[in-house]
């Protein structure tokens, strides 16, 4: 069985059945056990992670913490493979209860933050200020892990958290959200580097940001920040973040700016988009057909990008794109941003044409991992007389996809880049 649970329900023709093959491929290519086979690799005393070497006998402790949406797997593997060489550890995922030997683990909540998160950001915190220049540090870094790993500055977790609400419903793209969050918090924008100065420490990153800006993946925890308080007013005058929540300039602080909590972090990519798009691409070549990826950093509104994905496919090809929308929500209905583009695209498919939108961590933030949509989706429009409009301006893209059945059903994932789009027009 693979990872799309509906899969034979969705493959009802042809084009679908290469699409979701590519979704597949997609999947497989970013599982946790695959990237840490080839990335990271315990030899002796030497750690191998992704090129970058640490020598374990010169360090009286490894400690480890994970923050993020698929960051429980990957410490997982890590555990296994130091065994004791590992001091102990805290996690925070967003699955349920991870049995571990050495880790701490914490189910907390996301898109929005809790009690949950903030007690395990505090734990975690008052295990790692006792490092020293004799610990190694390993950092798991993963997409969710800005809003999972929080410690707030000043404000409290109600205004937090109607912050980070009224960031999402306002259209603000994931860069300007992390902006703010970076100097909302006492964890982000490099501050987790000054916490654990003057150890070594090593920061896993699997990025879920279009461009893989280290900065922005989980607000660049361990990352030196450049933007300042000018960018933050800029972003809260744009949104009108201020007219709408409680909050004024001093609930927000500097980041780090001394090159010396940096010197001895390495931050290690260890997975994007990129893997993905790859593995897709070279699948649909396999297939005999004709692919292309068109960006690793689509961002814009998702009621239009479905549109413009569509246009810019050549009859014949596979377009292929990861990145991230963004919508307004004005609605009261269910769904995400993927089910929300490709019900938008609707207006713009053919009896040739179709089109899927899905989240790589499986989860577009209401049940199903994104949707897919063709001929075979039109006609059932037509045979149940749906209206679709009524679905658009109640922001109900669940509801459609589950009136359809067009929704892709994988579960919650264990790992995370970023959304990834596919169209097929063909011949």
């Amino acid at each position: 069985m693979g990872f799309i649970k509906n899969y034979d329900q969705l493959a009802t023709n042809d084009n679908r059945k290469i699409i979701l093959s590519l979704i597949e491929e997609a999947y497989k290519s970013i599982q946790p056990k695959q990237i840490f086979d080839e990335h990271f690799k315990l030899t002796g005393n030497q750690l191998e992670i992704k090129g970058q070497a640490f020598d374990l006998s010169k360090f009286e402790q490894i400690k480890l913490v994970g923050f993020g949406k698929g960051s429980a797997e990957m410490c997982r593997i890590i555990e296994e493979t130091l065994g004791d060489r590992l001091h102990e550890g805290f996690d925070i995922d967003v699955i349920d209860e991870q049995k571990f030997s050495k880790i701490n683990y914490t189910k907390g909540t996301h898109p929005l933050p809790s009690v949950e998160n903030i007690e395990y950001t505090k734990k975690a915190l008052n295990y790692l200020e006792g490092t020293t220049e004799k610990d190694l540090v390993l950092i798991v870094v993963c997409g969710g892990g800005s809003v999972l790993f929080e410690a707030p500055y000043k404000i409290d977790l109600e205004t937090l958290t109607k912050v980070n609400d009224t960031l999402l419903d306002s259209g603000a793209n994931i860069t300007e959200m992390n902006v703010i969050r970076r100097h909302l918090s006492r964890v982000k924008g490099g501050n987790l580097a000054k916490t654990l100065y003057p150890s070594t420490v090593a920061a896993l990153l699997f990025s879920d940001v279009p461009g893989n800006d280290l900065s922005v993946i989980a607000s660049g925890p361990t990352v030196k920040d450049h933007t300042t308080m000018a960018d933050v007013k800029n972003i809260l005058d744009k949104y009108q973040i201020l007219e709408k929540v409680q909050i004024t300039p001093d609930d927000f602080l500097e980041t780090p700016t001394d090159d010396k909590y940096f010197e001895k972090v390495h931050n290690i990519l260890m997975l994007s988009n990129h893997t993905a798009l790859n593995a897709m691409e070279k699948k649909a070549k396999e297939l005999g057909r004709q692919a292309f990826v068109m960006t690793d950093r689509l961002q814009g509104d998702a009621r239009k990008l479905g549109e413009k994905l569509i246009l810019e496919t050549a009859p014949g090809q596979i377009l292929l794109a990861g990145g991230e929308s963004t919508i307004k929500i004005t609605g009261d209905g269910k769904g995400g941003r993927n089910q929300a583009l490709v019900l938008c695209s609707l207006p713009y498919l053919n009896d040739k044409t179709a089109i899927a939108s899905f989240g790589s961590d499986g989860w577009d933030f209401y049940h199903f991992a994104g949707a897919i949509a063709d001929q075979d989706t039109l006609k059932k429009i037509d045979d149940m007389e749906l209206d679709v409009e009524e679905y658009l301006s109640d922001d109900n893209s669940y509801g459609f996809w589950e009136k359809t059945g067009d929704g892709i059903d994988t579960g919650k994932m264990e790992s995370n880049v970023s959304d990834l789009f596919i169209v097929y027009k063909s011949n």
